[in-house]
């Protein structure tokens, strides 16, 4: 009987984590990492972009957005859109091409792979006969040119990859019309260019590596006009109504081209280098498109001046007399232009530049042509991200403040709405208003709408004016000198130079209820912030803390700390600094926390801990916790580089001595294998072993055992059960919790009287493992609420009747204590289990899925193997696990930030989030649909299914295309 009680409560739990638990990866916010190509559907208003990580990524207007991954490992050269349509197909520098499809799923679309196709050569043909370098989708929707390192023009059917090979053009066939008199017919080289005339879609001009350009009929099958260039090809124009090519060379040239007629005899009709006379570089590629009442954009990408501005990216817009050079933050990798009109061929509207780090749109429409502020694929990495810090459910208030402080520092971007708007956002709107906060290497902080798929940029704010730094405030980077030439015009955001270091933020608290900010740096500086609606000029005075109270024997081998200006500094309007503590030794922030009820500020580093009255601007008490022989404490991060240079060579050093050594006689190498591959046997049944491994102590004598992991305010019992009193944990990286009893003035008297601080408890953990995180539950086992949360009535006050429990997470256990006792009630051991140690800990709600009105507490863990746990609590009993982040990816482990409601964000590259989720609940997730505009028809009625039958079918015709290249092979040779 005991047992079917027993299995009917397991099986109970399991349906009640079924309503509670769900992982999933629901988006992925910034921009792409590594990026390789990008497309762009007109009919579509989609953007395209391919990385060399084998993904492609679809952007449509904010919200739509898709992704999908190529099987193979390798990077997207190309991506090309079959006009009017909603596929897309993907070239790979393996020289495989990829067919993709959105359908449409239950009213959603969905981005699906439907085929893929390689061309290959008979036995023995060089590899540059089938190898890809250009690709033409051509209008008619139905065929895609592909032209070859080898010369060769191959023309195939899409959407199944059927190659018509009665339609394929040989170099044969070009090089024997080729005039006789043209200097480089005997090696045409490769196809560089294919492009299709806009008046007439059966003719295609085919641009080869010499600069020969051959328009070619598909229809009559032969050269209609050859246009002998002799300069490099780069990259072929065709002018909207026909009657000129342009093409652009390697000495960074361009030639415009009569198109009819016979062949010209004489040079081009106009050749230009728009940079000088001297050497200049490529012109890459190069668009004209013309304007109702006036002259043509021309847009072209590269062409400096090789000796001077080699090393500048540029894009160069000339529009009757305004010429300006666009000069980036990165390597440009493609470029193209939106046209206003609903067939999009009316005039230039916006310029949508990719670069390596960034997304950059001009307004072309707009006086000085400013930049559209992007609302996705803003590069988080403008500065690298130090840390984050994630704060839900913003009251209204406080989001509009922010937001209106952000949008005056948008006064230089373009006021048009974003250009590119294809797809439908069906995503619900989001439940409630959640901001991520960013810190990052050059002392900013960032502000993103983190409610939906977008991750918005809302506000920027710069610790860098409180200090004397090298920067020049009144250097404006967006101004070319006048008269210049190249006329220069800096755009983009990204710059990942920092002026000095030191300025890095560390760590981030923000209540959401008050409106104050603390940030803390990598020099030991903490500032205390408050959001003001007015701009204000105020002089912020620094506070030094002595961290190690004065004790004799340490000397500071690191950084010094950053000057502080005395004179009053303009602040802009938004968050303001007001007070400033400097510790001392200038050692980097390793815990911040803040309870703006309290007006207090607890900080620490690897020295100690400190308290900060921030409303009378004064120390509370000090706590060094340096540990006497921990010498690497005292040299800090910016002074360690020749420590690590010298166990460098030292390491090199003992991998030569092991090389000399290790040098067996041949004979013993059997014997070496054999004991190698027992030992692996060993270490597999070990790993395999479900026995509980023993927790090792350790030595109070490993290095920065003082440093302050956590620091935790809490309402509890400290000295009796009947007495809860203000109080400041501190947990470190040597095991040991500090627990310090606060005295507060009554609210009549707290800007005059002093706040006192006792020692009350101290536990030392019997393994010395760090000590990660820190909670008080109350009566009823529900973590306390955060500051001021009961005061706006968003919690319910915590049960101050039971006795409250004090749960300490180490890195390998989690352990419960009674209060105020402090005695060890019951444990959960992590490491034990599986050799995981803790890295992440937050504490998360998760909402029923079926239950609007039941819920439970959690907490949240990742730990060094990158799997999720969440654990139960008051329980402590492991509930559900996932795997999540890759083990070896440990600055992604270490980037990790959970919400108070079950999600949680880590870096999967310095400029991307990868956002989860573990809650069935709260979910944030692209939900969108794509459907072709009505005069959009399709003209392939049937497209293959995504079943696996695609991948048959093009496998049988891959083999149909080897036995078509023989047979056109053998009737060249003959």
């Amino acid at each position: 009987m005991k047992r079917f009680r027993r299995h009917g409560q397991e099986s109970q739990r399991d349906r009640l984590k079924q309503e509670l638990f769900q992982f999933s990866k629901t988006v992925e916010h910034g921009f792409p990492h590594q990026p390789s190509a990008l497309g762009f559907s007109p009919s579509l208003q989609l953007l395209a972009i391919g990385t060399r990580s084998g993904a492609i990524k679809l952007y449509g207007a904010p919200g739509v957005e898709f992704m999908g991954l190529h099987e193979e490992n390798a990077a997207v050269t190309q991506v090309h859109f079959l006009p009017h349509q909603v596929e897309l197909v993907t070239l790979l520098d393996d020289n495989s091409l990829h067919m993709w499809t959105l359908r449409a799923h239950k009213g959603l679309s969905e981005l699906l792979e439907i085929g893929r196709f390689t061309l290959t050569g008979p036995p023995g043909a060089p590899p540059s006969v089938t190898r890809v370098t250009a690709v033409l989708a051509h209008s008619s929707g139905e065929l895609l040119l592909l032209g070859t390192e080898g010369g060769h023009v191959f023309v195939v059917e899409v959407p199944g990859f059927r190659e018509l090979e009665e339609r394929n053009i040989s170099l044969d066939q070009v090089s024997s019309s080729v005039p006789d008199d043209y200097i480089g017919r005997r090696n045409l080289e490769h196809v560089e260019a294919l492009q299709e005339n806009p008046v007439n879609p059966n003719q295609v001009v085919i641009g080869y590596g010499r600069g020969l350009m051959v328009i070619w009929d598909l229809e009559t099958q032969r050269a209609v006009q050859h246009i002998p260039a002799t300069q490099q090809l780069e990259s072929v124009w065709w002018t909207e109504d026909g009657s000129h090519i342009l093409s652009s060379h390697s000495d960074g040239s361009y030639c415009r081209w009569s198109v009819g007629g016979e062949d010209s005899k004489d040079e081009e009709e106009k050749s230009d280098i728009p940079y000088g006379h001297f050497p200049c570089k490529a012109i890459s590629k190069i668009v004209q498109l013309p304007t109702a009442n006036g002259p043509p954009f021309l847009v072209f990408s590269g062409g400096m001046p090789r000796a001077s501005y080699g090393d500048r990216h540029c894009i160069s817009v000339i529009h009757s007399k305004t010429h300006v050079a666009l000069d980036f933050t990165s390597r440009i990798i493609d470029f193209f232009v939106i046209r206003d009109g609903p067939q999009h061929t009316g005039d230039p509207s916006a310029l949508v530049v990719l670069v390596e780090e960034e997304l950059v749109v001009i307004d072309l429409q707009t006086e000085g042509w400013p930049v559209i502020q992007t609302p996705y694929l803003v590069p988080l990495h403008s500065s690298a991200i130090t840390c984050s810090h994630h704060v839900s459910s913003i009251p209204l208030k406080l989001w509009e403040r922010v937001i209106a402080a952000g949008e005056l520092q948008l006064t230089h971007y373009s006021k048009k709405p974003w250009p590119i708007t294809g797809g439908q956002n069906l995503a619900p709107d989001p439940p409630q208003r959640d901001l991520l906060l960013t810190g990052h290497e050059d002392g900013t902080v960032r502000f993103w709408d983190a409610s939906g798929v977008c991750l918005y940029p809302m506000y920027k704010l710069s610790t860098a004016g409180v200090f004397h730094t090298d920067t020049d405030p009144n250097d404006n980077m967006n101004q070319g000198t006048e008269g210049e030439w190249p006329p220069f015009r800096k755009v983009g955001c990204f710059d990942p130079y920092s002026d000095d270091p030191r300025l890095g933020i560390q760590k981030i608290h923000l209540c959401k209820y008050s409106g104050y900010l603390i940030v803390a740096g990598t020099a030991g500086q903490i500032l205390v912030l408050e959001l003001n609606d007015e701009e204000a000029e105020q002089t912020v005075e620094a506070k030094v803390v002595d961290l190690l109270q004065g004790q004799e024997g340490f000397r500071w081998k690191g950084h010094t700390r950053l000057d502080v200006r005395e004179e009053p500094v303009l602040f802009p309007p938004g968050f303001q600094p007001f007070a400033l503590v400097q510790c001392q030794p200038p050692a980097v922030v390793t815990a911040l926390t803040l309870h703006s009820e309290w007006k207090l500020v607890a900080f620490g580093t690897s020295h100690g801990f400190g308290l900060y009255d921030y409303q009378q601007k004064n120390n509370v008490f000090v706590k060094c916790t340096l540990n006497p022989s921990d010498q690497l404490a005292m040299e800090g991060p910016l002074s360690r580089v020749k420590s690590i240079k010298k166990s460098l060579r030292q390491s090199f050093r003992r991998i030569r001595r092991s090389r000399v050594s290790n040098s067996f006689p041949v004979g013993c190498n059997d014997a070496l294998q054999e004991a190698n591959a027992r030992l692996e046997a060993e270490l597999a049944e070990m790993e395999l072993a479900p026995v509980q491994r023993k927790i090792e102590a350790r030595s109070s004598d490993d290095s920065f055992t003082g440093l302050v992991r956590t620091l935790y305010f809490a309402d509890t019992f400290l000295s009796d059960s009947s007495h809860n009193t203000p109080s400041l944990w501190a947990g470190t990286n040597g095991g040991s919790v500090f627990a310090y009893m606060l005295r507060l003035p009554p609210v009549e008297h707290r800007t005059d009287e002093p706040i006192t601080a006792h020692p009350a408890k101290e536990i030392q953990l019997m393994h010395r493992a760090p000590v990660v995180g820190i909670v008080v539950l109350d009566g009823h086992g529900a973590p306390l609420p955060e500051p001021l949360e009961v005061a706006h009535d968003l919690s319910r006050s915590p049960d101050m009747q039971g006795s409250h429990h004090l749960l300490v997470v180490s890195e390998e256990q989690f352990k419960v204590f009674t209060l105020p006792k402090v005695s060890a009630k019951m444990k959960l051991k992590l490491t034990a289990i599986d050799g995981s140690r803790v890295r992440r800990v937050g504490v998360a709600w998760f909402g029923s899925s079926r239950s609007e009105d039941y819920g439970e507490s959690g907490l949240v863990v990742l730990t060094n193997q990158g799997d999720v746990h969440v654990v139960s609590l008051p329980s402590v009993k492991m509930q559900v696990q996932y795997p999540c982040i890759r083990r070896e990816d440990v600055s992604g482990i270490a980037s990790c930030v959970f919400t108070k409601h079950g999600q949680g964000f880590y870096l999967i590259s310095p400029s991307e989030f990868e956002r989860f989720s573990l809650s069935t609940r709260c979910l944030v997730e692209p939900r969108c649909l794509v459907e072709l505009p009505a005069h959009s028809a399709s003209p392939t009625q049937h497209r293959p299914q995504p079943d696996g039958s695609s991948q048959l079918q093009s496998c049988f015709v891959s083999s149909a295309v080897l036995q078509e290249i023989q047979k056109s092979l053998e009737v060249d040779q003959t």
